[in-house]
């Protein structure tokens, strides 16, 4: 598949698709609508004693959109138990516009002025699709999913995909549904009209959406 555009990517979201590549150097992609659909409940969202303890020292510090190519470039990185992604070069320069229109949003947890964790992924109508998340130290990209639920839901969000189920994602309330189940939750959410920087106006955050492009999505 070839001619990956932010007005493609906006119109296979809005149909239940996202795509992957097999790993990070094949310029091939294939789109993915998983027979069962990992789902974030932001009404049921539940964070873990220990990371409230965390959240509560006030060790990482929150920005927004500040650095997204950098959020993509780390969340393709390997690490350990996770020798390759399935980011590749296609995918990193799609994103990377699809935010430049203010559809792609990072957020990120930085410490002592260094980006440590954070995650990245895409926000249509009332609906925001998690595409994936690093972590540099301990606690770095979960804190980052705690202030994006806490952000989606100032915003009026209704649906938080985290596409694949996993054990990590149960343990803050995630479940998962059926093909058809995600769909109607889709259909719905995308009926409704969010705001991803709603939370920045109510608390007065200096963070700011991306500069306006010129160009439109095709």
């Amino acid at each position: 598949m070839t001619g990956l555009t932010p007005g493609l990517l906006l119109r296979a979201y809005a149909a239940g698709v996202f795509p992957m590549a097999e790993h990070q150097d094949d310029a091939e992609l294939f789109w993915v609508d998983p027979e069962r659909r990992g789902v974030i409940p932001l009404d049921a969202f539940h964070i873990p004693r220990k990371l409230k303890r965390t959240l509560k020292r006030g060790v990482f510090e929150i920005r927004v959109d500040t650095v997204f190519d950098e959020v993509v470039e780390a969340c393709a990185e390997p690490s350990p138990g996770r020798e390759t992604t399935w980011i590749n070069n296609a995918i990193r320069q799609a994103y990377g516009m699809l935010h430049q229109l203010g559809h792609a949003h990072s957020v990120e947890t930085w410490r002592d002025g260094e980006l440590v964790g954070g995650l990245y992924g895409v926000s249509l109508a009332g609906a925001f699709f998690g595409e994936s998340m690093f972590s540099r130290t301990t606690d770095a990209s979960k804190v980052a999913l705690v202030h994006l639920v806490e952000r989606l839901r100032a915003g009026g969000f209704q649906l938080l995909d985290a596409q694949f189920m996993t054990d990590h994602l149960a343990r803050f309330g995630a479940v998962e549904v059926s093909r058809a189940a995600y769909h109607r939750l889709l259909k719905e959410a995308l009926k409704i009209e969010a705001d991803f920087y709603s939370l920045d106006s109510a608390s007065g955050s200096t963070s700011e959406p991306p500069s306006p492009s010129s160009e439109t999505a095709s």
